[in-house]
């Protein structure tokens, strides 16, 4: 885990810890931290359909046009995976199709 918090911020978001994300978060998580698994707790939270926490990323500030290493954002992991609420909710808040 780097010291800024993001591998546990992006292992919580991935589980749906919500109240493990809000303590990090308060404490000084980076939102934006990358990982050598992925981009962004958004990412994650994106690619396993988890729409609550995804919402509460957003809310807290996360860049909805983060992209991965392929340049894919949350939208399109969101879209492969076939999570159809959670791409609703990026769309919502202005991801770019």
């Amino acid at each position: 885990m780097s010291n800024d918090g993001c591998m546990v911020l992006h292992v919580a978001a991935c589980a749906g810890h919500e109240g493990t994300v809000r303590l990090l978060l308060e404490k000084g998580a980076n939102i934006e931290a990358n990982s050598n698994v992925g981009p962004t707790a958004l990412y994650h939270a994106a690619r396993k359909g988890c729409e609550a926490m995804v919402r509460l990323l957003l809310d807290k500030g996360a860049d909805v046009e983060v992209k991965d290493f392929h340049s894919e954002t949350a939208l399109h992991v969101a879209t492969r995976q076939g999570h159809e609420a959670t791409v609703r909710l990026l769309r919502e808040k202005g991801a770019d199709q």
